[in-house]
Order: C-alpha cells, then sequence, then structure tokens
C-alpha cells in the first residue's frame, strides 16, 4: 500500500506543472473553432479492462478542473501495470466534440488509454499495427468504442473533429484518436 502512495504522490508531483497548466484558462483550439467548447465540458468513460468508470464535468468557467482531471486520468491508466501519466487535456476535448456529433449518452468504452513504454514495446512486438513511438505513451491517445454506435459513425464523427490523429479498426472494433498530427489511417 505505502508504494501504492508512493507511485500516486510521485505521479502527482510529477504533473504538478500539468495541472497547474490546466487549471489556468486557455485558448480554444485551432480545431474546435466553431463547436460549442465554451460551456461545461462532461466526460462519460468506461475503462473496459477494469471496470472505472468516469462521469464529471472536468471543465467549468473557463477552466479545466483538477480534481476531475486525475480522476480521469486514474481511469485512463494503463491497465497492465497501473502506472498514470498526465493526459492531454485536449483529449478529453476531443471526445466531448465527438460526442456532441454522435449526440449519445453511452459512455467511451476505452480499449486503450494512456500506455506505459514497457506495455507500448511488448505490443509493438506482437503487432505491426502498434506504433513504437505511440501516443498513448505520451498521454495523447485513446482507444475506443460506443456501445450502440455504429463504428462507421464513431469513425465519421472523429474524423469530422479533426483533432488529431483518427484510425479505424473495424476488425478489432474500435477507433483510435489522438491530439497529435493530424492524419488518418485503418488497421485491422
Amino acid at each position: 500500500m505505502a508504494n501504492l502512495v508512493r507511485r500516486r504522490d510521485l505521479f502527482r508531483m510529477g504533473a504538478a506543472a500539468g495541472v497547474a497548466a490546466i487549471a489556468a484558462p486557455i485558448a480554444t483550439p485551432a480545431w474546435a473553432q466553431g463547436l460549442d467548447l465554451q460551456g461545461p465540458r462532461r466526460a462519460v468513460l468506461n475503462n473496459l479492462h477494469t471496470g472505472d468508470t468516469f462521469n464529471e464535468v472536468y471543465f467549468a468557467n473557463g477552466r479545466y478542473l483538477p480534481d476531475a482531471m486525475a480522476e480521469a486520468t486514474r481511469v485512463m491508466r494503463d491497465w497492465r501495470n497501473g502506472q498514470e501519466h498526465f493526459i492531454d487535456p485536449q483529449l478529453f476535448d476531443a471526445l466531448h466534440a465527438i460526442n456532441g456529433k454522435l449526440e449519445t449518452r453511452s459512455p467511451f468504452q476505452i480499449i486503450s488509454g494512456y500506455r506505459s513504454p514497457q506495455t507500448n514495446a511488448m505490443l509493438h512486438q506482437r503487432s505491426h499495427q502498434v506504433a513504437s513511438g505511440s501516443q498513448h505513451m505520451l498521454g495523447k491517445a485513446i482507444d475506443i468504442r460506443v456501445e450502440g454506435v455504429d463504428l462507421r459513425q464513431l469513425h465519421r464523427a472523429a474524423l469530422a473533429v479533426g483533432a488529431g490523429g483518427v484510425g479505424y479498426y473495424p476488425t478489432s472494433n474500435f477507433v483510435h484518436v489522438d491530439t497529435g498530427r493530424v492524419r488518418q489511417w485503418q488497421g485491422s
């Protein structure tokens, strides 16, 4: 238990700069111009591997809410080893915008959120579809699906938002969304 607390404390100390940054007012990203991102923003997440859920407002009154962001980060942790990493707030904004296009109350089902370098290396060894320098390791990517929403519809919504990279994996049944450079691809 002491190691768990220590790791969590280290994470919070290491993310202090990130928390300070998200607590400050920020400009709306270029990709979000014209979207209604000025009001409160909510993320609804369900991590399929851990059973953890998140259904909270993470942005209100022009600021990201540090406690909500910390909880969302916990839900997005590497489920294989429990490691947490600061998650880019714009990733949640992208999900908020995608949700607005889908008009659903169903949660985003997380297939993969943050991946530690060790986990990513192991997955990269097993599959050529896993990038060695994945955005997942930077806390800038998520692989998702939404129960009751056709995967093609989710893919179109993610492309329409244009927040970064969008990968379509119809056989594996998920869409990859990241806040890296804008690009798209199809996997299996």
